[in-house]
């Protein structure tokens, strides 16, 4: 199971979680980690695409969800959970890592390891990583494409 933040705007226009460009790179770090991308299940911690719009016809810009948003959804990633009942769960990133384990997560201290966590009274399997959006906001975006591959390839060797 693969956890973002929110919808983007081509995931709120779509009805889907990760389908515009995020998800497009998310789909090849996963193939470059080992991992079947059709053989997981993506959501996301928010539910709804918060976002700004400087100018009519132009394209919605993302806005960071906060907290309360955060824990308004978290039934639904509950049920989620509970329904999948997940071998092992990817964080992609912060907000999503908040979600699941709590205002003092930090993506940079733990990602690329496996943690042991209970999440909504389960006990669960994680590995934090990066969201695909920042490889692609990257200044050196080949660095930042190789530590996600490479977090994701910790979460391949905790599924073998």
């Amino acid at each position: 199971m693969l956890v973002g933040e929110q919808p983007g705007d081509q995931e709120d226009r779509q009805g889907r979680p990760f389908v515009g460009p995020a998800g497009k790179l998310l789909d090849r770090a996963l193939e470059d980690a080992g991992l079947d991308p059709s053989e997981s299940y993506v959501t996301n911690a928010v539910k709804h695409f918060k976002f700004t719009q400087a100018e009519p016809r132009k394209r919605r810009i993302h806005k960071a969800p906060n907290l309360r948003e955060m824990t308004a959804c978290g039934p639904w990633l509950a049920a989620e959970l509970a329904v999948v009942e997940p071998e092992l769960i990817v964080v992609l990133g912060a907000t999503a890592g908040k979600a699941l384990l709590g205002s003092s997560f930090r993506v940079t201290q733990v990602r690329g390891t496996v943690l042991e966590e209970e999440i909504h009274g389960r006990p669960e399997r994680l590995v934090p990583t990066v969201h695909p959006s920042s490889v692609l906001r990257s200044d050196d975006r080949e660095a930042a494409y190789r530590g996600l591959v490479s977090d994701l390839k910790v979460a391949a060797d905790a599924l073998s």
